[in-house]
């Protein structure tokens, strides 16, 4: 089955005052229709760059230097802003961290809904405001017709990311990436704006692209899993392989600081050390200064994606030493 979206050693880079930094270094992954990808991974790890890649909103500074990015036979990294402008709301649409700042604080609910329905579905203005009064009921927000009248600064922050979430869909697209859209929220609005965008998407057909740090919405959204580090997939499976066995180490220590509930844990076992910055030039291993399974080889080389077996890719030289340590035995 051919991917809706397929991602090939892309490289993305910022001009900055000190030099290019690179912030995407050679990813690749696909998104087939219909399915949750999840990209985990903590701050400084790329995930947000390389959705900003996929919309082509890298402002000045920033640039696709390499790999493809194809959408329906279409690479987004090389046609024309046009091409894109048509794309952008219409097929990919994108949900953010912070709906304050992709809102206008200036203008209406109404007025943002319905400029976005014009704009991609050729409706007239009374059609287009139907739609959005019948879009912001469907995200559950009461009272939608006196809620095209409101200004963003007068809704709670779950009613402006469930405006954010009606804007995304309105137009039915192929594909909705969200940007860690709940972190900003509370644990039980986190969990309804979850369910809401899984039910919409799955009732629309929509593929999903969830960008998070949280194990657990992983765990309960994603179908598979890519988990980045410096700018890096370290490791590509489906959620359920994931969690059961991890084979990168980085992976291992996202797991092992979440505490868990079904056992005995005296204190959670952080990751020590820090990202290394983009600036930074590392010959081998991206995670060789945090990796508690580290040796000699892995400081000067740099490791390729190694198939571990059924499609399961791990960036390590000694993604056999997890499985011992994990009880997997070889025979696996």
């Amino acid at each position: 089955m051919e991917s809706l979206l397929s991602v090939n050693g892309l490289q993305t880079a910022f001009d900055t005052e000190s030099g290019r930094v690179v912030s995407v270094d050679d990813v690749s992954f696909h998104i087939n229709s219909g399915e949750t990808l999840a990209i985990v991974g903590e701050s400084g790890s790329g995930k947000s760059v390389t959705a900003l890649s996929i919309m082509r909103l890298l402002g000045k500074r920033g640039s696709i230097v390499k790999g493809s990015i194809t959408f329906e036979g279409q690479d987004l990294a090389v046609v024309d802003e046009r091409t894109m402008q048509h794309i952008r709301g219409n097929q990919i649409s994108m949900v953010f961290q912070e709906p304050m700042t992709a809102l206008n604080p200036v203008l209406t609910i109404g007025y943002q809904l319905t400029e976005v329905i014009m704009l991609h579905m050729s409706m007239s203005k009374k059609e287009a405001r139907d739609l959005a009064i019948e879009m912001l009921g469907k995200v559950g927000l009461s009272n939608p017709k006196s809620l095209m009248k409101q200004f963003p600064f007068a809704l709670s922050g779950g009613m402006r990311q469930r405006v954010m979430i009606a804007m995304a869909l309105v137009c039915k697209p192929k594909l909705l990436i969200a940007d860690e859209p709940t972190t900003a929220l509370d644990v039980t609005v986190q969990a309804q704006i979850m369910r809401l965008m899984k039910q919409l998407c799955s009732e629309a057909g929509t593929a999903i692209m969830l960008i998070t740090h949280d194990l657990g919405v992983v765990a309960e959204m994603a179908d598979r899993v890519i988990v980045m580090y410096a700018g890096q997939v370290v490791e590509s499976t489906d959620v359920f392989t994931l969690f059961e066995s991890p084979r990168h180490p980085y992976t291992l220590g996202l797991m092992r600081s979440v505490p868990s509930i079904d056992e005995d844990q005296a204190e959670l076992v952080s990751i020590p050390g820090s990202v290394p910055s983009s600036y930074e030039h590392i010959p081998g291993c991206r995670f060789y200064n945090r990796c508690p399974f580290a040796q000699e080889h892995c400081e000067k080389n740099v490791p390729p994606l190694f198939d571990t077996g059924a499609g399961h890719l791990s960036r390590c030289f000694e993604w056999k030493s997890l499985r011992h340590e994990l009880g997997v035995g070889s025979h696996e």
